[in-house]
């Protein structure tokens, strides 16, 4: 039953998530973690992780390891969580499958149309909306840490989060560049 679920619930992510796949977090997170309760917080924030490190969109790799996660969590054997990866990941994509062929040459004519103009600046404050959600949501104790827990790591993991901020979007530094020397700040002050 669970890959039923893991079906329908990563085919609707496919269907509404609008943005790419940043945009698709929020929605991932909200669904995996506090709808089904197939994988916990911080799992899902180390699923993020390598899903930005690993090549291909963020959205496909997360539905993948979320897929492999969630059924390895239920408590299935190593090629039934393959399986689930493959579920997930076949259920993301294909509603955009589906879409772009059956409107791609109705888009082709009518891309121009002021209806169709009209509904894109609709969408674009929305998909804006769909990745700061995705943000916040990500900006939780199990990432940053609390003063209360522990200073240091929660000092670092807010130093890294502008650093890293700043350095992409002010000083340009390549985001791959941007992850390899978080990651290597944070062996080196939180190790």
């Amino acid at each position: 039953m669970i890959f039923f679920w893991l079906f329908v619930t990563f085919f609707e992510i496919g269907l509404f998530g609008f943005g790419g796949g940043y945009g698709m977090l929020s929605l991932i997170q909200h669904e995996t973690v506090e709808h089904w309760h197939w994988l916990s917080a911080s799992e899902f924030t180390d699923i993020v992780a390598i899903s930005q490190m690993t090549p291909g969109p963020i959205g496909i790799n997360s539905a993948t390891y979320c897929g492999y996660t969630a059924i390895k969590n239920a408590g299935f054997s190593m090629p039934m969580a393959i399986l689930g990866s493959a579920t997930a990941t076949f259920a993301l994509v294909l509603p955009s499958l589906i879409l772009m062929v059956l409107i791609s040459r109705l888009f082709m004519k009518y891309m121009h149309h002021h209806s169709v103009e009209s509904v894109f600046k609709g969408l674009r404050p929305a998909v804006v909306g769909l990745l700061a959600a995705a943000t916040l949501l990500l900006m939780t104790p199990e990432n940053f840490s609390t003063p209360n827990e522990n200073i240091w790591q929660f000092s670092i993991s807010c130093f890294l989060f502008a650093a890293a901020f700043y350095g992409v979007l002010v000083v340009k530094i390549n985001p791959i560049r941007m992850i390899i020397y978080c990651a290597l700040a944070g062996l080196v002050l939180l190790y």
